[in-house]
């Protein structure tokens, strides 16, 4: 069934190919400019957004095997994912239960058990309280309600979710609109993690827009990869996730062979993102390297992190590790010194008042969806979350 809809997907690319087309949404869409640096509207991102729906934390490929763990910060809350004997993978807030350590330090590994550096008390990687350091006189403590605090998780397509709501819930399907089912083309699950780097950007939203932006490619990266690249742009969304295509060479290579040659590995070009916070982006390096960035919002508006995370096709070897090392210095050269330079000189106009709107034109349909879903978001209550990712997803297409 995916796989009929990535030939629809080409079909429509080949054809804007061949009339030499694009995209293009009913009107230009504005955007209040304080809609970036308002503190009000800001934490009310971090609630509504990040604090309640599901966020990529991590890849299958990071936790294969029993005790296999990694822990980390996540908008602002320190996290521990852990796999089970079971296999199911498990997330906890990364709290001691006696006094509120950070139990687990930041990184991957593989533990049966975690003892706090503070005092000691231990966890096994189901989250169970199994030890308590001197506990003839610390006094009575039930084990069994004292363990880490469990966060709802749920794994798809070789890539871990969590929310960051101890009491909530997780519907991963219902979230993803069924881009699940096409995640699973990438084949994250069969990738290794070969490299990892983080990038000090702007406000997450002032990121986010140039991750869904073709327009700006040959124009911000005309000293780097922009004079290869179209300004041109198609979208695909599937609720609030898009892919963002080119109707460029491309598609002139699909358009001259028969359908039945159309091979996933052709099928699944372009940029993919996962909302509110992941892009997927491609690259040769001795085979196929993904480049999957996890943008996290910073302690303030104008302020954020990317992670850079780095899977390739084949396992790990001295020369794959060459050109992958260059391939890394080179994104984040591009990232840090093109995108996030630039971004970071938007945040100081900004906060000028000589703009109240930003534009989005009828040919940046994507940075006009994404901006229409953090609308929705926001004003959709608790209860309603669920209608709004599944019969609201047509009305904000």
């Amino acid at each position: 069934m995916t796989r009929a809809q990535l030939v629809d997907i080409a079909r429509r690319g080949v054809a804007h190919y061949r009339a030499g087309t694009v995209d293009q949404e009913s009107g230009i869409h504005e955007v209040p400019v304080a809609n970036y640096h308002d503190a009000d509207r800001w934490q009310l991102e971090m609630d509504h957004i990040f604090g309640r729906l599901p966020l990529m934390v991590a890849f299958s490929a990071e936790l294969r095997g029993a005790g296999a763990y990694k822990a980390m910060d996540v908008a602002g809350m320190p996290v521990l994912l852990s796999r089970g004997d079971g296999g199911a993978v498990r997330a906890f807030v990364n709290m001691c239960s006696h006094r509120g350590a950070i139990v687990v330090a930041d990184g991957l590994g593989t533990a049966r058990r975690h003892a706090c550096p503070y005092h000691s008390w231990t966890y096994d990687s189901h989250g169970d309280l199994v030890g308590i350091r001197d506990a003839a006189t610390f006094g009575d403590v039930d084990k069994s309600c004292n363990g880490l605090t469990s966060l709802p998780v749920a794994e798809r397509a070789g890539l871990v979710w969590v929310t960051l709501r101890p009491a909530g819930s997780i519907d991963i399907d219902a979230h993803l609109c069924g881009y699940g089912e096409m995640l699973t083309h990438l084949d994250f699950e069969n990738c290794h993690v070969v490299g990892r780097q983080t990038v000090e950007g702007p406000g997450w939203k002032v990121a986010y827009d140039g991750y869904l932006d073709y327009y700006h490619l040959p124009v911000l990266h005309r000293e780097s990869f922009g004079p290869d690249m179209s300004s041109e742009a198609l979208f695909d969304s599937w609720g609030p996730h898009q892919r963002v295509t080119a109707p460029d060479r491309h598609f002139a290579e699909l358009a001259e062979l028969p359908e039945d040659e159309w091979t996933i590995e052709r099928l699944i070009g372009g940029v993919w993102t996962i909302f509110p916070h992941v892009s997927i982006a491609a690259f040769d390096a001795g085979g196929k390297m993904y480049m999957v960035s996890q943008l996290f919002p910073g302690d303030a508006a104008g302020e954020s992190y990317t992670i850079q995370n780095f899977l390739h096709t084949r396992p790990p070897d001295d020369e794959q590790a060459e050109l992958v090392a260059e391939r890394m210095a080179f994104l984040e050269r591009v990232v840090r010194d093109e995108d996030y330079y630039t971004g970071k000189r938007i945040e100081r106009t900004v906060r000028t008042g000589a703009k109240s709107v930003f534009m989005f034109g009828r040919n940046e349909g994507g940075g006009q969806r994404f901006h229409r879903w953090v609308d929705a978001v926001l004003a959709t209550d608790d209860a309603d979350l669920a209608e709004l990712f599944g019969s609201g997803v047509e009305s904000l297409r």
